[in-house]
């Protein structure tokens, strides 16, 4: 490992206690965090926040990533959904790129379907699919780069997404798009059900990764399961990641306390 730290970590801004981005910002300073991740909900909620983000970024709060919170997703099998998840991330794409951020991580769906349950067979088959991601991608790339930022395509796991669950399908697509502003935005507990070995896949895909969630193997904070995070975080480490480690998870225990223990747990590693 080197001497000096490279990767940072961020919180997500649900999981830390304030009432305000300030207040918030004080805690995860406190508790060894490097900035706060910010989520974006529908009906252009985020664009509507940018008087309170405009002056938390004026009160020195650093904000580089923001993570989808809508209940409906790009490759929505609803043509009007779809196109209003593509109005919302390109509207949340301009407002971090206005906060001088780093970019919008968003899955193709949530929830939408799986071929793990019935009825097993999706309404859209898979060129259906592809064509749908490979559009909504390059649409939302193309804005990404006008702004200067990037879009993080998040594989799911098989239960939450029947059609990006696995790294090497994310680049596959990412490939077939050919923009530089469409990279993967790696979640280590869908890395956990679905990578036969995630270390190995950090390795394959390391070129395509631009961000980095983590959670443990039961969803819960780092430190809270069994997933081997000094392989995961050794494997990024390997490759020269050194942009953030974003958590996203649930909590058990005290909150406060279990947000607080986060950072010791992951600075073990890197």
């Amino acid at each position: 490992m080197p001497a000096e730290v490279s990767m940072k970590v961020a919180c997500q801004e649900q999981l830390l206690p304030g009432a305000t981005l300030q207040e918030k910002w004080e805690f995860a300073v406190a508790a060894g965090y490097q900035a706060i991740e910010l989520r974006g909900r529908g009906d252009l909620s985020f664009r509507d926040r940018l008087p309170e983000l405009r002056k938390a970024q004026a009160d020195g709060v650093v904000m580089p990533t923001v993570c989808v919170d809508m209940l409906h997703f790009f490759g929505a099998f609803d043509p009007d959904l779809r196109a209003d998840a593509l109005t919302q991330l390109k509207s949340q794409l301009s407002v971090i790129a206005e906060l001088g951020g780093l970019g919008a991580q968003t899955p193709a769906s949530y929830g939408m379907f799986s071929r793990r349950l019935p009825p097993f067979e999706p309404p859209r088959d898979e060129a259906g699919d592809r064509e749908v991601l490979l559009d909504g991608l390059r649409q939302l790339g193309e804005h990404a780069a006008t702004e200067g930022v990037e879009l993080f395509l998040e594989p799911l796991n098989r239960y939450e997404d029947h059609m990006v669950n696995r790294l090497e399908q994310a680049v596959e697509l990412i490939q077939e798009v050919g923009l530089d502003s469409v990279r993967i935005g790696i979640d280590s507990y869908h890395m956990n059900i679905e990578e036969a070995d995630p270390s190995a896949a950090i390795v394959a895909a390391a070129p395509y990764i631009g961000h980095v969630q983590l959670s443990d193997s039961n969803r819960l904070q780092p430190g809270a399961g069994h997933l081997d995070w000094a392989a995961f975080l050794g494997a990024l480490d390997a490759v020269g990641y050194d942009r953030y480690l974003a958590v996203e998870c649930r909590l058990s225990g005290d909150p406060a306390e279990a947000v607080r223990s986060i950072p010791a747990v992951v600075r073990r590693y890197v």
